[in-house]
């Protein structure tokens, strides 16, 4: 099938690519070499560049870890200045970044600024959060004593973001990162260093006209070899890092292996309950954007919908109503909801998962297909699938990064809190429902067991006020909002003794 949105040239692409670097002031160096970035809108190649090595990795941990003694000890209000500057330039190119977005990895334009949003966003939290780093008072047992705990700058802060967000996961790191005192060393995706180059020059305008130490944050492109070196390096006291199960289970032992600290965002296999009593009109809104936004390809995508038997039909005929109508191509043209998958292989696993559910019972109800672009052979545009399983089968239970929704009809509640319990991930969930009992046993601790849990909206589209991450597989971490400026931090407990005497805690008595 030919794609009913034409394509734009590559050459069309690659001319808006150096628009939007040359504007956010990137070094042309730095877009000369070897390797490439690609776009998957047409599979071609953007931009020639060149990656890092792993001698680049310990070169900028070192210059970090110099700027580290200088900004531990500026003042949190005068390093939210900085991050303050940040989100202001992040407003005036919130277009360049997100054109980068959509080139490298294929958002839709709406999705694409408001990723970009979400970095201006999160600047404006670390900056009120840059006053608020508190610590607590406690009462101690000996007379003339003061108890309290204090909060100092961690160190160098590695961060390694994936594809699917190539800016936001790096701004939720590094504007807590910088307001509680630590430097950055990025390593982003391969298939966005375009953007991550972007971001960085942004960054560094606003450090040199704010007056903080070079090196607060750097970027180093390249392979796994690069990322191993980050996660290895001991001199990087936190690594941040997103990205799929398997590659959080070499991350984390690696890491522990030296005694740093691992903040891990991995896999989500996300599921909404779908009650008797649900508006079925909100609730097909709420499920079609969590499933097929982003072309299935964010962690928070919704993966399972666990459907009261008695409005198994009439959802199912409501979601394959709005699945047809979907528009799928160019993510820059106005209208397009579905743009492509970032590669084959995103293809080839989402067909294979597609083959295994029929073999495990499932019926395709709607889309699976894969548009074919004359002018982009190499681009994978694909109709986000909907499936309905009699049970929840192996293949349900695995996450496959591509727009696959499966349907699994329930009996009740207790049935269908057992399904969305019963996945090794445990990252985001919701629940559609006009009963407000049922809301509240499922946001409760014998409720959905993931780390983000809501109520009559969808599983995806977090804001950065509330701390995101998830339990189980997912790795427990926890990024942006709340109290997860915490991780970046490390804690003191102090005991001022003003009294003039000794006395010991637990009444030991020690006298000489």
């Amino acid at each position: 099938m030919t794609l009913t949105i034409g394509l734009p040239s590559i050459e069309a692409l690659r001319a808006q690519a150096g628009a939007a670097l040359d504007r956010c002031g990137v070094d042309p160096r730095r877009l000369s070499g070897e390797q490439c970035s690609r776009s998957p809108i047409t599979g071609a190649v953007l931009l020639p560049l060149s990656w890092s090595t792993p001698s680049d990795v310990d070169d900028a941990v070192s210059r970090a870890q110099q700027a580290f003694l200088e900004w531990r000890d500026t003042p949190a209000p005068a390093r939210g200045a900085l991050v303050r500057r940040l989100g202001e330039l992040l407003g005036e190119h919130k277009q360049d970044i997100a054109t980068l977005i959509s080139l490298e990895v294929g958002k839709i334009t709406s999705e694409a600024l408001g990723e970009v949003q979400e970095m201006i966003d999160i600047c404006d939290f670390a900056v009120g959060l840059s006053r608020q780093l508190y610590g607590r008072t406690m009462p101690s047992e000996r007379s003339g004593h003061r108890l309290m705990e204090t909060w100092h700058p961690l160190g160098v802060v590695g961060v390694i973001s994936a594809f699917n967000f190539p800016a936001a996961v790096w701004s939720w790191n590094t504007a807590l990162a910088l307001v509680c005192g630590d430097p950055v060393v990025w390593k982003p995706s391969e298939a966005a260093p375009l953007t991550a180059l972007a971001c960085d020059a942004v960054l560094q305008r606003a450090i040199t006209e704010s007056g903080a130490p070079a090196h607060l944050n750097q970027v180093v492109i390249g392979g796994a070899d690069v990322g191993q070196r980050l996660v290895e390096h001991p001199g990087v006291a936190l690594l941040s890092a997103t990205g799929s199960t398997r590659m959080g289970r070499e991350v984390g032992p690696r890491v522990a292996a030296r005694f740093g600290r691992c903040l891990l965002e991995l896999g989500g296999n996300n599921a909404a309950v779908v009650s008797a009593t649900a508006d079925l009109d909100l609730a097909t809104r709420g499920i079609v954007f969590s499933a097929a936004g982003t072309a299935g390809q964010r962690c928070t995508t919704m993966r399972r919908a666990l459907v009261h038997r008695d409005v198994t039909e009439s959802l199912s005929a409501r979601l394959v109503a709005a699945y047809e109508r979907l528009p799928i191509g160019d993510p820059t043209a106005a209208g397009t909801l579905v743009g492509p998958l970032i590669d084959g292989n995103a293809y080839a696993a989402m067909t294979r998962a597609l083959e295994l559910a029929q073999m495990q019972g499932g019926t395709l109800l709607a889309g699976g297909r894969r548009r074919l672009a004359e002018e982009a052979p190499d681009a994978y545009y694909v109709e986000p699938a909907l499936v309905l399983m009699p049970e929840q089968s192996d293949i349900v239970r695995q996450e496959t990064f591509a727009p696959i929704l499966y349907l699994v009809p329930c009996d009740d509640l207790d049935s269908a809190l057992e399904l969305n319990n019963a996945v090794p991930q445990g990252l985001s969930s919701s629940i559609f429902t006009s009963d407000q009992a049922e809301a509240e046993r499922f946001l409760s601790a014998s409720g959905s067991d993931c780390g983000i849990v809501n109520v009559n909206i969808g599983t995806s589209g977090a804001e950065i006020g509330g701390a995101f991450g998830g339990e189980k597989e997912t790795g427990g971490g926890r990024e942006s909002g709340s109290d997860a400026w915490r991780a970046y931090m490390r804690q003191a407990t102090n005991t001022i003794n003003y009294s003039g005497e000794l006395p010991l805690a637990q009444g030991v008595d020690f006298a000489i």
